[in-house]
């Protein structure tokens, strides 16, 4: 499965067959090999693609060594892409065309602490009949007696956003080789100038079916 490590830069639009289309700007690659990983040596076939240079002294002495064997400079990401051995040494956007599918991993907004309303949208309380100062509240999340507990992976407040997401079957609207972007149909995961990581789409439904049949 093909890959590249990105950037995301921002949300823009562009013409179409007489249509605007708004599109996901992404500066990807080029990202050097790090590491290949052989069914023989590894178990498996892979390759260590890194992203965006870093000093030596912002490097430790494992990292040194590790991309010294590779001959290139650290690197500040490392993903590793499975059933992916590319002959060159450096992966660039010429591995895609226009107008396939992508699949685009990113680190989703962190939103702190949320309540029940933000994080999983509950309708909240009732705005009348008696409610007060508990409009947003959850409301029950447990039982009396029997079983006397709340069970596990109740759906409450807490932490939202800040974990890895991924949105599938992208098109891929332009490619520019020069100035090595890619123009994503719609949004994808992440704030701007967060890192990305673009894959051939694992989706293989081209339509849905009719409900007539």
């Amino acid at each position: 499965m093909k890959g590249i490590l990105g950037t995301k830069i921002g949300m823009t639009q562009v013409w179409r067959d007489e249509k605007l289309v708004p599109v996901t700007v992404v500066l990807a690659g080029p990202c050097p090999v790090v590491q290949r990983k052989t069914s023989e040596t590894d178990g498996y076939n892979s390759v260590q693609l890194g992203w965006i240079e870093k000093s030596a002294k912002a490097a430790s002495k494992p990292e040194l060594g590790h991309v010294g064997r590779a001959g290139v400079a650290p690197q500040r990401h490392l993903v590793e892409f499975r059933d992916y051995l590319p002959e060159e040494d450096t992966v660039t956007v010429d591995i895609f065309v226009e107008g396939q599918k992508v699949d685009v991993t990113g680190i989703s907004k962190g939103r702190g602490t949320a309540g029940v309303v933000k994080r999983w949208g509950f309708s909240g309380m009732p705005a009348s009949h008696g409610t007060k100062k508990k409009h947003r509240h959850p409301g029950s999340i447990g039982q009396r007696k029997s079983p006397a507990r709340v069970y596990k992976g109740k759906r409450m407040a807490g932490h939202l956003g800040a974990e890895a997401a991924t949105t599938i079957g992208h098109e891929l609207v332009e490619i520019r080789k020069d100035d090595n972007l890619l123009l994503i149909k719609g949004s994808v995961p992440g704030p701007n100038g967060g890192l990305l990581v673009v894959k051939d789409s694992t989706r293989k439904v081209t339509r849905w079916p009719s409900l007539s049949t």
